[in-house]
């Protein structure tokens, strides 16, 4: 996580998360902490938000039957968790995500299973209609507690120049 303070008073700082434009170099990787231990109960209720009726994500007998043997984790809960991990890294300060491409679920992820994710910066440039931002391609991986990628996806982002972020510019 990228955290810095900024003083708003007298003895009063306020903490800021995030990159901006300028802070991105192409080839650097971010390794996003802490990790999340998925729980059964995670599971389900992200299959019961979303409506996901597949029983292979909560019916353990039909599970127990299948290739897997028991129960695994939706797998958009997965990319969503990833995505939700590398925020503070690479979108705290984004104006808005442009596009998501090439998702691959590489290894099944299961209950239990404590998932890390890291984000290599791909390509970056100025926009041509926004001066007051660039635009970040990042790479995202989710590995497992042993080491093995479950997961990636490449994300782009329209991102704040320095001194143009919301924080910047609001007093919440």
């Amino acid at each position: 996580m990228v955290a810095t303070a900024k003083k708003v008073g007298e003895g009063r700082y306020r903490e800021s998360f995030g990159r901006n434009y300028e802070d991105f170099t192409v080839g650097d990787v971010y390794e996003h902490r802490p990790g999340r231990t998925i729980t059964e109960t995670d599971n389900t209720w992200f299959t019961l938000l979303t409506m996901n009726k597949h029983p292979l994500h909560f019916d353990q007998e039909y599970a127990r039957h299948s290739e897997f043997g028991r129960c695994i984790v939706a797998s958009p809960f997965t990319v969503a968790l990833l995505a939700g991990m590398s925020v503070s890294d690479v979108s705290q300060k984004a104006i808005a995500n442009l596009g998501w491409t090439d998702i691959k679920l590489t290894h099944p992820v299961y209950p239990g299973d404590t998932l890390y994710a890291e984000s290599e910066v791909m390509a970056k440039r100025e926009s041509i209609s926004r001066p007051d931002a660039g635009i970040v391609s990042v790479r995202t991986t989710g590995k497992n507690q042993d080491g093995v990628v479950v997961c990636t996806f490449d994300r782009t982002m329209l991102v704040q120049r320095r001194g143009h972020a919301l924080e910047d510019k609001a007093n919440y």
